[in-house]
């Protein structure tokens, strides 16, 4: 049996998700397609032989889509999660789940008034080879208790990070997701600062307190020049370990000899995200959710909104997060 998938939003990321299922994914075939832009979604859906529906409501609805990936802007992916629940289809909701936490939590309120996971989030990192090898390292007692995470996140340029809270909630939300599952840890409070006082504040430095007491430093930089560059460090009682990421095929030099980087992060995280969609299809076949849920996303957001208030208004921010539903225990 194919997973019969409706992919809403066919720009950069929602078209490579379409070609990744189209041709490293088994489970899963590509049926139908929505984009605002007409064209463009009669472009990508005529090489895999999807249908083209007349608005994102109506393919979720539609009795050829099994479950649905939302690659639409973010404004419009909680209610069109919550649709999908309500329609009872599986959903791959690419970051972030929510603009604020509190349309975040509503998602969450409909999964469990559903009384069944649907939704999975596009954090991505979390399928990553490296970051998986980082995690093991610290599972397996290879480098002792954890004590400090170091990360790095750089583009070269950046259209969808263009506000200064924006770099919080567009960018960092990877790395505020990442480190409570490498860490198996939540966050506790959390420090934005920039050496930028006005227009763009670009790059940006967090430092987050865990609640086990790890330290975590995050420096993003959304407009870095030099290329798409990830980075990141845990440091323990007895040893640390890196990321090491996948070799590109071109290098360029990053301040110093020898730091690999990409043009974007689609290049960079192509395995990640094959992983992500072959897990996820066989979920979906399954009625299960294994991958990142509606309420890892609905934390992101609680914590990025932490950071932006730090960043707006000074201080470190403590962050306080509602009750865990029994649904996600």
């Amino acid at each position: 049996m194919s997973l019969r998938v409706g992919v809403i939003g066919v720009g950069a990321m929602g078209a490579d998700h379409i070609r990744t299922i189209s041709t490293a994914i088994p489970a899963a075939r590509v049926s139908e397609v929505y984009d605002f832009d007409v064209e463009r979604a009669y472009a990508v859906a005529q090489p895999v032989y999807a249908g083209v529906a007349g608005s994102a409501e109506a393919l979720i609805d539609s009795s050829a889509v099994d479950a649905v990936i939302i690659c639409s802007p973010d404004h419009t992916h909680a209610d069109l999660a919550k649709a999908c629940i309500a329609a009872g289809k599986h959903v791959l909701c690419e970051k972030p789940l929510a603009v604020t936490a509190e349309d975040s939590l509503s998602v969450v309120e409909a999964e469990v008034a559903a009384g069944r996971q649907l939704v999975q989030l596009g954090f991505m990192r979390r399928y990553d080879p490296g970051y998986r090898e980082m995690r093991d390292a610290l599972r397996n007692g290879d480098i002792g208790d954890a004590r400090m995470v170091h990360c790095i996140h750089r583009n070269a340029s950046s259209h969808t990070s263009s506000t200064s809270e924006g770099i919080v909630t567009g960018s960092m939300v990877h790395e505020l997701d990442i480190v409570r599952w490498l860490l198996d840890d939540e966050v506790a409070s959390i420090r934005v600062e920039s050496p930028v006082a006005e227009g763009l504040r670009d790059p940006q430095l967090a430092t987050i307190q865990m609640r086990s007491g790890v330290l975590v430093s995050v420096e993003v930089f959304v407009n870095a020049a030099y290329g798409y560059d990830v980075r990141c460090e845990l440091v323990g009682t007895s040893g640390t370990v890196s990321l090491v990421p996948p070799t590109p095929s071109s290098l360029r030099k990053a301040g110093l000899d020898g730091v690999r980087v990409r043009d974007d992060f689609i290049g960079r995280f192509s395995d990640a995200y094959r992983l992500e969609l072959g897990a996820w299809a066989e979920d979906a076949l399954n009625g299960v959710v294994h991958g990142p849920s509606a309420w890892d996303g609905y934390v992101a957001n609680v914590v990025a909104a932490a950071g932006v208030a730090s960043l707006t208004a000074g201080g470190r921010q403590n962050v306080s997060l509602d009750p865990r539903p029994d649904l996600y225990a």
